[in-house]
């Protein structure tokens, strides 16, 4: 059990600045007390595109540590690292859609991967795997820009109909966290008004790619500077939390592996949403030390879940007893990189004729091996089940060792 936090370092960090503003209602809706809101109380992070973090004490412990511990994932799983590597992806996009409430479940999410006719929930998890997909690349390959965010903010809200025509651009009105729907009375928090987010995110990114700052500690603050910016008018949970993916491979620390953060943050949100309040309220190393330790956790349970997936051909193997060069064993080869897949992959996979990769698919399927997602005639999906269940498994394991946590 990890505990980094008996003594702390003390950083100075700037708090949000906080300003009375005229609220002015654009419609006459909610209580009376909604109707009647006239002043709101704004918060202004400070700029910090110029400003230096050296953690001490027990936030550098743990910021230490947290790096050997994802140094260690990215390096240690040889062959098995590329299906690991879309694996962890996936765990973590789906971890940040949960907690935006939205979670479609493991099956309904194969059907949208595979193609098939999925749920409107599930479409909007496979959206936030594709905005993580695109940030994490563009910045392997060059600086964060707007741009980066941007575009991944488009994918993100595609599937959304309504909020896909504000996507792909920061926002021109006011926002809020918690309270009424109606106007930002009661609100938990109220980012800065819409004329300040251009000049913010302009500072932010220049923090985002600078190379003289402890890397974990560099992606931690990005985040929280990010959500407590707000640029846009939804999707700030899930692009804030691909930034911190973004920052660890633009820095180097991650070259193909994603570490599944957003698994612990879903394990305790109450825990991650009250560091963010220290964030704003000047105590950055309160989230630094968070998002460390949270690092470590999820890094050694993929450990754990890289050994389950490098095991799991040898049992399919000893299940299902296949011939040597069969369909039945080219499908199993190709089970850890290609979990969800549907006919005509299949019948690519094993390179025989529909007839065959049927027969095949069948005798998996009768030996627990494969599950079946979909049985739409046009569009049949499969799935390994011992994948989809060690996705389970994998944010399970996070959550545990996140609630053990003193």
């Amino acid at each position: 059990m990890l505990s980094f936090s008996s003594r702390r370092s003390v950083v100075d960090w700037p708090s949000c600045r906080i300003e009375d503003q005229a609220w002015n209602s654009r419609q006459r809706r909610g209580s009376r007390a909604d109707r009647t809101l006239e002043r709101i109380a704004v918060s202004i992070p400070a700029r910090i595109a110029a400003l230096d973090y050296d953690a001490t004490g027990a936030v550098a412990r743990a910021h230490e540590a947290a790096v050997i511990a994802v140094a260690r994932l990215e390096a240690g799983f040889g062959e098995h690292l590329a299906p690991l590597a879309d694996f962890l992806l996936r765990s973590e996009s789906v971890a940040s859609s949960k907690i935006e409430h939205i979670d479609a479940g493991w099956r309904a999410f194969g059907k949208a991967v595979a193609g098939g006719k999925a749920t409107d929930e599930a479409q909007s998890q496979l959206a936030a795997v594709k905005a993580l997909i695109a940030m994490v690349d563009a910045a392997g390959s060059g600086p964060i820009t707007l741009d980066t965010l941007l575009d991944a903010h488009r994918l993100l809200m595609a599937p959304d109909y309504y909020a896909a025509r504000d996507s792909g651009s920061l926002r021109d009105v006011q926002n809020w966290i918690g309270g009424s729907d109606y106007t930002p009375i009661d609100a938990e928090y109220i980012p800065p008004p819409p004329e300040l987010v251009v000049e913010l995110m302009d500072d932010l990114l220049v923090f985002v790619n600078r190379t003289d700052l402890p890397i974990l500690a560099q992606a931690a603050i990005a985040h929280a500077q990010f959500e407590s910016i707000h640029p846009f008018t939804d999707g700030n949970g899930r692009i804030g939390r691909a930034l911190i993916s973004a920052i660890l491979r633009r820095r180097g620390l991650t070259q193909r592996v994603t570490v599944p953060l957003a698994s612990v943050m879903l394990a305790d949100t109450g825990r991650y949403f009250a560091r963010l309040t220290a964030y704003r309220d000047g105590r950055a190393d309160a989230f630094v030390e968070y998002v460390a330790v949270a690092a470590i956790h999820s890094s050694e349970a993929a450990q754990d879940s890289a050994r389950v997936l490098a095991g799991l051909p040898a049992r399919w193997r000893t299940i299902a007893r296949p011939r040597a060069n069969s369909a039945d064993e080219a499908l199993i080869a190709a089970l850890l990189d290609t979990p969800i897949f549907n006919a005509d992959t299949a019948q690519q996979i094993t390179g025989t004729t529909d007839a065959n990769a049927y027969r095949a698919l069948g005798r998996l399927t009768e030996a627990g091996i494969l599950e079946v997602l979909s049985a739409s005639k046009r569009n049949r999906i499969w799935a390994a089940v011992d994948v989809l269940a060690e996705l389970d498994a994998l944010s399970a394991a996070i959550g545990k060792r996140t609630t053990e946590r003193p």
